[in-house]
């Protein structure tokens, strides 16, 4: 059975027919081996994405790197700390124009009209996803985030939302000291604080809800399934159900609760 050959022209069709618009902000979670065969393969997809957001709105990526910078090795470069999520993440951040933020563990790179705008000032917090940082932003900018070919678990934004609304266990209280190298080389002192907990093993639960709210769609970009968010509206909503339920993403509360996201939270909205 011939494979298909995804190629620029037909990823962009992809773009097209999922409903995003150039002018959109698009965070993009990704596993390039579910996309299939490609033309050029990750520089191909790469620029599909790039093309069709970079002259009117932001294509974003998350440049993670908590598990290559911690307390035993604290320096995170911003031009030379690889990202430790996936090659297309790690092929963004180096391409021409693409500005990368400067926290240590958690950084976003970017690329479009108000790039540097958006990553600006990321190293000022003490957390990873804090209120003000730039995945705040996207809630900010109504961003849409693209899932392909991943789970909605695979969520760092929802780390944030956590963040904002004060869930139970969601950071360390003791920040370990990390450095940072800027563009320029300039060494500065952070104190990084970390998520705890595992709370990312739930948030695949809260998919049906996004449905029920019409803040999920789906789409396919070459083979991949893929899963695209509104930022605004998920934050919203689980906001909302941290405000009465403050540890819905720990362990302990779905161990007592382990029908809590299929038959209480559908009750209590």
């Amino acid at each position: 059975m011939n494979q298909t050959i995804h190629t620029y022209a037909s990823l962009t069709h992809d773009l097209e027919l999922s409903g995003l618009r150039r002018q959109d902000t698009l965070l993009v979670h990704s596993s390039m081996k579910s996309i299939g065969q490609v033309e050029g393969r990750a520089d191909t997809v790469l620029d599909a994405l790039s093309d069709y957001l970079r002259d009117e709105g932001l294509l974003v990526f998350p440049t993670l790197t908590w598990s290559n910078v911690n307390a035993e090795q604290p320096v995170y470069s911003v031009r030379d700390t690889p990202s430790v999520v996936g090659i297309l993440p790690e092929l963004f951040r180096q391409r021409p124009g693409v500005r990368r933020s400067l926290h240590p563990t958690h950084s976003v790179a970017a690329l479009g009209r108000d790039a540097e705008a958006f990553i600006e000032g990321h190293e000022r917090f003490d957390s990873p996803a804090a209120l003000g940082s730039p995945w705040d932003r996207l809630r900010q900018r109504r961003a849409k985030i693209m899932f392909i070919g991943t789970s909605i678990a695979h969520n760092t934004f929802l780390h944030g939302v956590e963040e904002w609304g004060q869930a139970a266990q969601i950071l360390g209280d003791t920040p370990q000291q990390l450095v940072v190298i800027d563009e320029s080389g300039q060494r500065l002192s952070v104190p990084s604080r970390r998520h705890i907990g595992g709370h990312s093993r739930y948030y695949a639960c809260l998919e049906p809800h996004f449905e029920i709210i019409g803040a999920l769609s789906r789409a396919r970009f070459g083979d991949a399934d893929t899963t695209i968010l509104d930022a605004a509206a998920c934050a919203a909503f689980v906001i909302e159900l941290l405000k009465r339920f403050p540890a819905a993403f720990t362990l302990e509360w779905n161990q007592a609760n382990p029908n809590f996201f299929t038959e209480v939270l559908p009750c209590a909205q």
